[in-house]
């Protein structure tokens, strides 16, 4: 049974989809989204009113850390900080009810996301000032803003998951900031079967992190890596795309950052295979 993000009876290879269905972009095409479940319903609501199939299949899981205490004293030492930084939508997840139950953002403290999606979740919690990159979702692009050039002197904060890089980190360290990491949620392998993905026989596969591809790659046997690598790849990074490539998928389509860049991709590929 695939695990599509809708119920539908048109989903269903019994049920012919109606005259009009057809009409749409994606149309027929079975596409996969392996964003955690939470994060992955949005992508895969627009994905059906295009006229896709959505299949879940998280290759990551999300989940609180489990002891707070040390996340409650940091966000308490907030109003010591010049900057804050939110590395992904989970950071700001979970930590923005902690911080807004506890000391709230002090009025002083300079706020910044790596990528718009996180930016607007922190504006629609009162944060009116976000600096954040509007063509890119990375650090090289947030570091590249001139907000972030002359901040010798400045205490920064930056609330992220367990692990990841540290370039944002050690090129603020490099510019004269003293940095401080906070970690709010962890990421884990999920427990995924390679064969529910394959007999869905997808289209296109939908990845947003290198982490993700490399957790797929590891559950495949080679004759489950042969299938995928003719499957067009979507991508918002050149990082993930080149090891992508270097793995050895044929169709790699990079995008922009969000559910917008990820379904103007998946449109455009579809309209070229027509």
């Amino acid at each position: 049974m695939c695990p599509r993000g809708n119920t539908k009876l048109r989903g269903h290879k019994n049920v012919p989809a109606l005259p009009q269905m057809k009409s749409l972009p994606l149309a027929e095409l079975n596409i996969v989204v392996t964003r955690p479940r939470a994060q992955a319903l949005s992508l895969a609501k627009r994905i059906s009113t295009l006229g896709g199939n959505p299949i879940l299949f998280p290759l990551l899981e999300i989940e609180p850390v489990s002891d707070t205490c040390l996340l409650n004293e940091q966000v308490a030492r907030l109003p010591d900080f010049d900057l804050a930084i939110f590395i992904s939508p989970n950071a700001v997840r979970y930590s923005l009810s902690v911080i807004q139950s506890t000391i709230g953002f002090p009025d002083n403290l300079r706020v910044a996301s790596v990528g718009q999606s996180s930016a607007q979740t922190l504006r629609e919690a009162g944060i009116k000032e976000v600096i954040a990159p509007k063509d890119r979702s990375d650090s090289e692009a947030l570091l590249a803003m001139p907000q972030l050039q002359n901040v010798d002197g400045w205490k920064a904060i930056i609330f992220r998951g367990d692990g990841g890089r540290e370039l944002l980190g050690d090129t603020l360290k490099e510019r004269g900031a003293e940095v401080e990491y906070v970690t709010c949620y962890r990421r884990r392998k999920p427990s995924q079967s390679p064969e529910v993905l394959l007999t869905c026989k997808p289209d296109a596969i939908t990845i947003s992190s290198s982490e993700a591809l490399g957790y797929l790659w590891d559950m495949l046997d080679d004759s489950g890596r042969k299938q995928v690598l003719s499957m067009a790849l979507f991508v918002p990074h050149s990082r993930i795309a080149d090891k992508a490539r270097q793995q050895g998928w044929q169709e790699v389509i990079q995008t922009e950052g969000g559910d917008d860049g990820i379904l103007s991709g998946l449109v455009t590929w579809s309209k070229a295979r027509h």
